[in-house]
């Protein structure tokens, strides 16, 4: 088994890969495959003879061979089916020049607005990038959209097939296109950061390759957007986030709650970049979803101590949020929020309502909190029964022990 180091920079380097591939081939759907026959060669390779000096441009050799025979496969097939004259690739997508040395071109941006091309509707805009650009698998991307992973399967499917149909070009669209994809494309870039900071699923709670590609991305992106007030707050939101890093997991992997951590661990700098750029965005008016959360992560960091969160502030900022769109997670923190400023029955009044939601409530994080919030209530059984509850639910194992372990303390005592 490659070791973890192998596997991230795997993670890391497969988006890359894919959007080589497509803006010298065209073909997405085959890229794609050609990408994960050159990931299977290093899986082969790579354990035992280390990394390449340069493995972007190993994998990128090894798949474009790969792409090449699948080409000449699928040519020759066309041939016998359709006897047609010899299938030859559109001439706007032919293999540009070789890049200059020691500069290459970040691919992966311009893949993530081709997935969000505006002829592909937009739940398969932005599941077809989690998989191409987020190297999320499709289970995972299933959890995010609170749907079956058969839906998702069939999703990304038809969208890959759409953009095969269409013809669609690989290059970075003009000013007026690329403001009707930005929505889609910040949504990735946030699902991604949050895969990274809070893992759905696996052994591992953080996944930081994961974080560090979204906020490598949306840097890219708000330098080509600087005056856009929502791909600043996205940033700030990553940014604000991420320094909690270091705080967030015991020694062996459990998740510390931002009650318990040690705040000496947060990165002073990122907390001062992303206050930054959260005043320089809400200076504009008109705050966004993105510029709000952030907002509220500046207040969580900006905070001396958990009990001088200004909580009354954070939930009137979830007010806002929840009145911008139909999010059950908004809700759902926004009653956390109430409970924190008005005290624990007051949350679960408002938890009570939303367990009738059930795009929540097969989410681990909805019983979660109940149980937290019944637990300070002195409901110790039923909080017992939610923390169980969760375990069951919750995919990531860091997060089943954490909350099973928290059930177990209360069945003790």
């Amino acid at each position: 088994m490659p070791d973890c180091g192998i596997e991230d920079l795997w993670r890391e380097l497969a988006p890359q890969v894919l959007g080589a591939l497509v803006r010298r081939y065209g073909n997405f759907d085959t890229a794609e495959d050609a990408v994960q026959e050159a990931l299977l060669a290093a899986a082969e390779q790579w354990p035992e003879q280390g990394p390449p000096e340069d493995p972007r441009a190993w994998l990128i050799t090894v798949a474009s061979r790969r792409m090449t025979d699948l080409l000449r496969r699928d040519q020759a097939r066309r041939r016998r089916e359709e006897r047609a004259a010899e299938w030859v690739l559109p001439k706007d997508r032919a293999a540009p020049p070789a890049d200059r040395a020691g500069t290459p071109p970040d691919d992966t941006l311009v893949l993530l607005f081709l997935c969000c091309h505006p002829s592909l509707p937009r739940p398969s805009q932005i599941a077809l990038t989690l998989r191409a650009v987020g190297g999320l698998e499709t289970a995972e991307i299933a959890r995010a959209f609170l749907v079956s992973e058969d839906t998702m399967t069939r999703r990304i499917s038809r969208a890959k097939q759409r953009i095969r149909e269409d013809g669609l070009t690989f290059r970075m669209p003009p000013a007026g296109e690329l403001r009707a994809r930005l929505d889609s494309v910040l949504h990735v870039l946030y699902l991604v950061f949050t895969e990274g900071y809070a893992a759905t699923s696996g052994p591992r709670l953080l996944r930081a390759e994961l974080s560090a590609e979204a906020v490598r991305l949306t840097r890219l992106l708000r330098h080509l957007l600087p005056e856009d007030g929502e791909v600043t707050g996205l940033l700030a939101l990553m940014l604000l986030t991420d320094a909690r890093r270091a705080a967030r997991t015991g020694p062996g992997g459990e998740p510390v709650p931002m009650a318990e951590q040690d705040r000496g661990l947060w990165d002073a700098e990122m907390i001062a970049e992303g206050v930054a750029l959260v005043e320089e965005a809400l200076s504009r008016g008109d705050a966004g979803a993105y510029q709000l959360q952030a907002a509220i992560a500046a207040l969580h960091d900006e905070a001396p101590c958990f009990e001088e969160t200004d909580w009354p502030q954070i939930r009137a900022l979830y007010g806002l949020l929840a009145e911008l769109s139909d999010n059950p997670v908004v809700s759902l923190n926004h009653a956390v929020a109430v409970a924190m400023a008005e005290g624990p029955e007051a949350g679960l009044r408002l938890l009570a309502h939303l367990a009738e939601d059930g795009r929540i409530t097969r989410d681990h994080r909805f019983h979660a909190a109940r149980a937290h919030l019944a637990e300070r209530s002195g409901d110790r059984e039923s909080a017992r029964r939610g923390y169980l509850e969760a375990a069951r639910l919750a995919q990531s194992l860091p997060h089943q022990r954490y909350l099973n372990a928290r059930a177990a303390r209360l069945e003790e005592t």
